[in-house]
């Protein structure tokens, strides 16, 4: 095992890193959200990693990870396995220090994700199903070429470079008193918690996972870090079955809580990113914003949540905005039966027109077994302005005589 992985991290470090990446990465911009500082009870603020170069945060860790190398490991290329992030980050920071860069990517991977990969300057390989066979693949690759591979989150230079985005939030937003961040491996939390409790150690650093890839509590009950037999999330970004051993004696010792939050709440975190602060973030990183939609009044105010990343599918953005649509409240599916005669279809329309309800997708059935003879079966999707105007609508198709089966 590689000692230098081993070494504790300090705020030195961190500022270290800080100095390496100016001109490089972007202090990316601090946006209040009325919305959010409302649900709290006090002011929120938006760290935008979404908005950093190849759209997260990962460019940091790449970056001071790659250029610590010696010269005969640049020479040597390096290699690294990610269906997203990671990928595009080690591939631009590999590039602008002159470094060849493989980038194992599994075979499923959003195409917008690959081209931003080889557009960054890493030769692309397809492999895998899942990303544990994508990672193994790039670490044989390492072993068979000499490569060095980057690891995405377990080892020092990389939480160094993603503990930059504390040292900015305490310039920032000098006032904060909790610090909201997304957890996968831990590197991130991590290296933002080793600046924020050196600097502040009256400020509050809170980790967020998805509740189908939640590694973290069970390790943090056991003291050690616990693999989950199965994870399952929306929010790949931080879909990782094990902490690393290194971020994680960090988090041990320095983060104040680990939360998990619902898939429901990812898909309403992303919606209202998008709605009210028109900011795209993925689901991993609209994760620190689920906590706080979770759970408005549990944190001490002036609050930062960091939104890690922006890189989505345009495909898996359009089924996640549709599901939190859903979980807010602003879709309404029914199933009603009609009298089978000319115009009641035209009448039902003309009722939920009245509702002030938005018919998205509509179905008219009138030849099945369980109909009556004079019957017709009417299934209907709806958008709605919300929990109070579903109740709504539903009042008013009853008042009008529509029976509703479901």
């Amino acid at each position: 095992m590689d000692n230098n992985r081993l070494r504790s991290i300090t705020l030195d470090d961190v500022r270290g890193a800080h100095k390496m990446l100016s001109g490089v990465a972007r202090i990316t911009a601090m946006e209040t959200s009325r919305h959010l500082s409302s649900l709290v009870g006090a002011p929120v603020h938006l760290k935008c990693e979404n908005l950093q170069r190849t759209g997260s945060f990962k460019i940091r860790g790449a970056y001071v990870r790659i250029a610590g190398l010696r010269p005969e490991e640049r020479a040597a290329g390096v290699v690294a396995a990610s269906a997203g992030n990671h990928a595009q980050g080690v591939a631009l920071a590999a590039s602008l220090l002159g470094v060849r860069s493989t980038v194992f990517m599994p075979m499923g991977a959003p195409l917008p994700k690959v081209a931003a990969t080889r557009d960054y300057g890493a030769e692309v390989r397809l492999h895998g199903t899942v990303v544990d066979e994508t990672l193994r693949a790039a670490i044989a690759y390492a072993e068979r070429t000499g490569a060095v591979f980057i690891h995405p989150f377990d080892h020092p230079d990389i939480i160094a470079g993603q503990g930059t985005v504390g040292l900015e939030v305490l310039e920032q937003c000098p006032e904060v008193r909790t610090v909201v961040v997304g957890v996968g491996g831990g590197g991130l939390v991590a290296g933002m918690a080793v600046a924020i409790k050196a600097l502040r150690p009256d400020v509050r650093v809170v980790g967020v996972q998805a509740a189908g890839a939640a590694a973290y509590p069970p390790s943090l009950a056991a003291g050690r870090p616990i693999a989950l037999g199965s994870v399952a999330t929306m929010a790949d970004g931080i879909m990782v079955g094990r902490p690393g051993d290194v971020p994680f004696a960090l988090v041990k010792e320095l983060v104040d809580d680990v939360v998990t939050v619902s898939e429901d709440d990812l898909s309403s975190a992303l919606l209202l990113c998008l709605e009210r602060a028109k900011l795209v973030v993925e689901p991993a990183g609209a994760s620190s914003v689920a906590a706080l939609l979770a759970a408005p009044r549990s944190l001490e105010g002036p609050v930062v949540a960091v939104l890690s990343g922006g890189n989505v599918d345009p495909l898996l953005m359009q089924r996640i905005l549709r599901h939190g649509m859903s979980a807010a409240g602003r879709y309404l599916s029914l199933r009603l039966r009609l009298t089978d005669r000319p115009g009641a279809l035209a009448g039902l329309l003309s009722t939920l027109s009245e509702a002030d309800a938005n018919v998205l997708d509509i179905s008219h059935m009138r030849t099945d077994p369980r109909l009556g003879l004079t019957e017709a079966e009417v299934e209907v999707h709806l958008e709605t302005k919300g929990p109070e105007h579903r109740a709504v609508v539903a009042t008013v198709l009853e008042d009008a005589g529509y029976r509703v089966i479901g």
